[in-house]
């Protein structure tokens, strides 16, 4: 049984998917019968439904609906549906990956349940993909639920060997630890021949010239006033010097309309303010861009793989290896500094980086042979 609740959940289980699959297609004695739960913590169609048709993934078995909600409202309602879920069900494995909301509400569940009857287990064995990546913020939502989903799974799947020392740190037996590669890597090779066929900039209206891309969405950008003025600022000054495609999260938005500062980005004429597009859509962009400005976590390691310049608008990162490898300039939210990298980027002296190890397409596949073989 795997979980999905938000948008980069999509993307990574699609890997694992696909991996089932073709394990079923190749060993008769390895049938996996797989169950998609999909949390409704991401439910419009734009953050949701069209990742699943994008992505070939199987339509979710079961759907809790839970939608959006305060953290612990959120986390608490997806308890208390998940659970007759997983007694009906009652899986061999649980698969949780990320770290969002669904991600520890599912896993807290299935660490204390109790099967009963004539199941082969008292509980699941529950597989943590991407695990160990730690920002060492504590203020950061996601950071409580990596450490608690990490301290409750039975195997922890990690994408870049920082992950090792975080976790052993923490007291999780090495034994426990598989480093697999990174899933989100998986789906953007298996896709990127198809996402470039699509003229996004046509189909934006937009000339095929040198661009940027932005993504705001986390709290600490978005959700004070103050913080969010001088963001729209230092996007207004780069956006004087390159045009930029921004998709717009559905909270960015709202705080934009709510702190009254909507009308300077309506009255640029190079930023271009977009509804949240598709997986293909925006791998079509990212292909393209020129830099991206980003406080994703995703989106780091998507630049990457694919030699993009990215400016990442925080304080740190849960992913190194995008720094110390790949095209990632960790920035804060200094605007005189952030204005300094683009203009670097701009003049050529941008970080190509190089792809970290392991990110070669093969970690789903990589995780489905050892929850196989353990299994065994």
């Amino acid at each position: 049984m795997s979980i999905v609740g938000a948008r980069p959940n999509f993307m990574k289980i699609a890997s694992i998917a696909r991996a089932i699959e073709d394990c079923n297609n190749t060993w008769a004695d390895r049938f996996i019968e797989h169950l998609i739960v999909h949390t409704g913590q991401h439910y419009d169609n734009r953050m949701s439904t069209l990742f699943f048709e994008e992505l070939d993934l199987p339509k979710p078995s079961i759907n809790l609906e839970v939608g959006s909600a305060s953290h612990a409202v959120q986390t608490a309602q997806i308890m208390e549906r998940f659970e007759p879920v997983i007694l009906e069900e009652q899986p061999d494995i649980l698969l949780v990956v990320g770290d969002v909301n669904s991600t520890i509400a599912c896993t807290l569940v299935a660490s204390k349940i109790q099967y009963g009857g004539t199941a082969r287990r008292t509980r699941p064995i529950i597989g943590h993909v991407e695990a160990g990546l730690r920002s060492f913020d504590r203020d950061m939502p996601e950071e409580i639920n990596r450490i608690l989903t990490d301290a409750l799974s039975d195997i922890l799947f990690i994408t870049e060997e920082s992950a090792i020392t975080n976790l052993k740190r923490e007291g999780i037996l090495r034994e426990k630890i598989h480093f697999v590669g990174n899933v989100m890597i998986d789906t953007l090779i298996s896709h990127t021949e198809k996402a470039k066929q699509l003229d996004v900039l046509a189909s934006l209206g937009l000339k095929h010239e040198p661009y940027g891309v932005v993504t705001i969405h986390r709290p600490s950008n978005v959700d004070s006033a103050d913080m969010l003025k001088v963001v729209t600022e230092y996007i207004g000054r780069i956006g004087a010097r390159i045009p930029l495609v921004f998709p717009i999260h559905p909270r960015t938005r709202f705080n934009l309309d709510r702190f009254g500062l909507s009308d300077g980005f309506a009255q640029s004429k190079s930023i271009l303010l977009t509804e949240p597009l598709g997986y293909l859509e925006f791998l079509n962009l990212l292909i393209h861009a020129t830099l991206v400005l980003t406080d994703s976590g995703g989106i780091q390691e998507e630049t990457t793989f694919l030699g993009v310049p990215c400016i990442t608008l925080r304080n740190n990162t849960e992913r190194p290896a995008t720094v110390s490898l790949g095209s990632n300039h960790l920035v804060g939210k200094n605007p005189d500094k952030i204005i300094q990298i683009v203009d670097d980027i701009l003049s050529g002296r941008g970080k190509k980086g190089k792809i970290p190890p392991l990110w070669d397409g093969n970690a789903g596949k990589r995780i489905v042979d050892i929850l196989v073989r353990i299994l065994k």
